[in-house]
This record gives structure tokens, sequence and C-alpha cells, in this order.
């Protein structure tokens, strides 16, 4: 039915809040109404052009407006988005869109270069839609080629919403690739519904008065959490920034009355508190600050809730099972608990989360082994790659590759990566346990901990620390730090 549409939730919202402002990127501001009518031409022009229910579209932009309409654009027309983080060499690029065997790709123009290197080598992309216009050597490479504002002029705007089954792709997320060739997690209108739901349910209930600042890449963990902004007829404010600063950060929310970060990743976050006694902004708009992609320090979080009060909420998820495993809400980000904030949280509704041995048998409570997931919120499985799917999800539970353990409460801590464990000397060492420690030492204000090869140990335990302006602390000291509080 219409209704499992993604593209439904935008054309709901259109309805019921055609005059509410549904994008602010810069100087352009769009309702729900002009965001609607965009959309609808820009999915109209794609089964104009050829597009056949089912086909991918790639995404490769910084943030800006267009990838929302895109996005929904593809969902409206039944096909599937496949959004690509703007930071890849054009290597990764080039095989992303031949893994994916997108039919459209739509970028940024500030990559033409790099999209005319590759333009050879694409064995199934044949239509190339550019966000700015193009001069003359960017129409050759492509059998079709247009810039955005001919791509709207294409379609019409009359509302229509592609019938897909739940079941039907809508999202290729695919992986940073850090263990070899990323992989296209194959997520349906189902799953990215489900998300959408148990966002508003566990994590913030986003509500037509609410303004979200999107500063984290909308191809990735930004994107998934500007569903239920627009399901629910909310505010998207777009960074106009080309990269990160707090201080742009907090003029747009004093600007723009933002009420909620949807999606911030701990380093982000980390600067925010860093920079908040500085700045002069008023950020009393500021309801929540959703973070996740990694654990945050305990000594962080408890900086974080000193400087901007109880507006955190963490999430713990993975593209496979997209923004939802765990989850911590405002509430329990609490001072006198700090136990509890070295914790990702309880599983959220519809999710079963577990600890396993390497063979996946359940692990006792307080037990460290690999985190797995059960869910219907769980990927359908990796695009083009049976075997990594086989390996990943095997007996209904979805194999996280993090390393934890679950408390007697249901509390889930995150330990590591099974990759990032140090084996030294027979024992299993977790990096962050070690990190976790020296930041505790009034010195230190950033700290990695990593194994570097050793003979006699099999692995040794290295630190590389970043000292607080105007201290010091000697490797003696900071080694004998960790071995009072160390095993």
């Amino acid at each position: 039915m219409a209704a499992m549409n993604l593209g439904y939730m935008l054309s709901r919202s259109a309805a019921a809040y055609s005059d509410h402002l549904a994008i602010i990127h810069g100087d352009l501001a769009l309702t729900y109404r002009e965001f609607n009518e965009r959309v609808n031409r820009v999915a109209s022009a794609f089964r104009q052009l050829g597009l056949e229910k089912g086909d991918r579209v790639a995404i490769f932009s910084p943030n800006r407006a267009e990838i929302l309409e895109v996005l929904f654009a593809t969902w409206k027309a039944g096909l599937v988005a496949v959004p690509m983080n703007f930071r890849l060499h054009h290597d990764e690029v080039r095989y992303i869109l031949n893994h994916s065997e997108a039919k459209v790709l739509v970028y940024a123009g500030v990559f033409q270069d790099a999209i005319g290197r590759i333009a050879g080598d694409l064995s199934a992309t044949r239509i190339a839609v550019c966000l700015d216009e193009l001069e003359g050597k960017g129409r050759q490479a492509f059998q079709t080629v247009l810039d955005y504002r001919e791509l709207l002029e294409h379609g019409d705007d009359a509302e229509w919403v592609e019938l897909v089954d739940g079941d039907d792709l809508a999202w290729l997320f695919y992986t940073s690739g850090t263990t070899g060739r990323p992989k296209g997690a194959m997520l349906t209108h189902r799953i990215l519904l489900l998300m959408t739901l148990n966002v508003c349910a566990d994590i913030y209930p986003f509500g037509h008065d609410d303004i979200g600042l999107h500063a984290a890449p909308l191809t990735h963990g930004s994107g998934l959490y500007a569903l239920p902004l627009i399901a629910k007829g909310g505010t998207n404010v777009i960074l106009a920034a080309p990269s990160f600063d707090p201080e742009t950060v907090f003029a747009s929310i004093e600007k723009h009355q933002v009420t909620v970060l949807p999606f911030m990743a701990p380093t982000m976050v980390k600067r925010l508190i860093e920079s908040k006694a500085r700045t002069k902004y008023d950020l009393r708009s500021l309801r929540c600050i959703i973070y996740g992609g990694a654990p945050m320090y305990v000594e962080d979080l408890v900086a974080g809730l000193k400087a901007f009060g109880p507006v955190f909420a963490q999430i713990y998820g993975q593209g496979e099972c997209p923004m939802t495993i765990t989850g911590l809400s405002r509430e329990e980000h609490d001072l006198n608990r700090p136990e509890r904030l070295a914790s990702a949280g309880t599983a959220r509704l519809g999710v079963q989360v577990r600890i396993q041995d390497n063979d996946g048998n359940e692990l006792p409570r307080g037990t460290v082994g690999e985190i797995a997931v059960r869910s219907d919120l769980v990927m359908k499985g990796y695009w083009r790659n049976p075997e990594a799917t086989s390996d990943t999800i095997v007996n209904g539970w979805m194999r996280t590759g993090d390393v934890g353990y679950m408390d007697e409460q249901g509390y889930l801590y995150i330990l590591d990566r099974t990759k990032d464990m140090i084996i030294s000397g027979g024992n299993n060492i977790y990096p962050r346990e070690v990190e976790e420690v020296l930041l505790r030492h009034p010195a230190v204000q950033e700290a990695c901990v990593f194994g570097i090869p050793d003979r006699e140990w099999g692995e040794a335990v290295k630190a590389v620390v970043v000292l607080r302006q105007g201290h010091t602390a000697t490797e003696e000291e900071l080694i004998a730090f960790c071995r009072d509080r160390l095993a």
C-alpha cells in the first residue's frame, strides 16, 4: 500500500502543515508545500527518464537541501537510494556505483572533475544529474546529463506515491569499508518506517514544533534522523558551513531557535562541550542532542551534562540495524548514576540484544562477548554479497562485530570492536577501558589506546595522549595512574 512507502510521510506532512517551514539551508527556505511539490517533480522526472521500480539512484554531495529532495523523490517513485559519503575517494565512488548498478548519479558540481575521471568505467550509470549549473565539459560524460534545475522542469508536481511492498528496498546503506570493500546493507521501506516510529517512542518525541539542525552528513545518520522530523512536520535546518565548526552550530541554534540536534558523532559533541564556555550565543531553545556512532567517554558526558544540562540522548546502532539497537534516554543521563553513563542503554522496542561467544551461544549477564541483535529492524542482507550476509546473520541473530557485556538490568556496555581488542600475554585488553582511566587524569584531554606487535607478549599496549593546555604529565606518571586503577 502507498502508506508503506516512506514518501507518503512527506505527502502526509505537506497536507497537514503545508505552510510550515520544512527546510532551511542558507538563504533557501521551503515550506512543506514547496518541498513536496519539488519532490514530486523530481520523482516524475525520474520515471519519465525511463527508470523502473527498484532501480538505484546514487547521491554524492555535501549537505544541502537537494539531498532530502532526492531521497524522498526516489522513494515516491519506487526507486532505491544509494547515498554516498562525500569524503570518499573517487575509486570508492566508482566501486559503489558499479556494485549497486546505480542507473542515476546525482552529484554536487564541486566533484565534476572526479566524476569525469570515472565516468568511462561505470557499467550501469547512464544518467547524471549535477546539482549545480553544468558547463559544456560536464555534459559529455554520460548518455543523459542534466543539471538539477532541468530535472525539476522535466517533471510535474502532481501528487503521487508509487505502491510498494514493505519489503521493497528503499536505501542501500554502504559501510565505511574498514574491513575491505564497502558492503551495501539492504534497508527496506518497512525497516525505515519502524526505525522512525521507534525513534519517536524511545529516544525523542519529535513534534511539529521541533527544529532540527543537521551538522552531520545527510547521506548517513543525520539523513536517517531527518525521517522522524519530516514525518512529524518539523523543520530541518541544514548547516550551511562546509565543515563542522562549533561556533557556527551555536550561531545557527540561536538564529533558528533549534530544539534538537538529530544526530551527532561523539567527536562533534566533545568539540561543542569544549567550546560551550567560550560562546555567548543563547542556546536555551535546545531540548535534545542525540549522539551515537561510537561510545562517549564518561568524563566527556559528565562535562557535557554540566555544560548543557539534561539534553543528551544516546543511540547505539549500525547501518545494518539503522540507528536502532539500544538507547540511553535523556532521563537516564544522570550525574548521580555515573555507572549508567558508561552504558549504551537498554534494548530498543522491538529489538532483542544478547551477548554471545564465537560459536553463537548466549553468555550469562556480566560476561564479555560479541553483541548480537535480532529484530525486524535488521537489514535484509548485504546487496549482492550472500557470503557476507551468511557470516553476519546467523540463526536469525546479526553479529555486530562489537564486544561488550550486559548487566543484570539489561544495560549494555560496549568495550570495543572485536578487531580492536588487544591480546597481550593471553589476556584480552579492551582499549576503551584504558582510555576511560587515562581521561580521568586532570592533565589528559584526549587519549587513544592500541596494540603493537611484541615478541614476548604478542601485543603490547600503547597510548597516545593529548595534554590539556597549561598542564604537564610524564610518561611514568600516567603509567602509574593507570596501574592504580586497572588490573
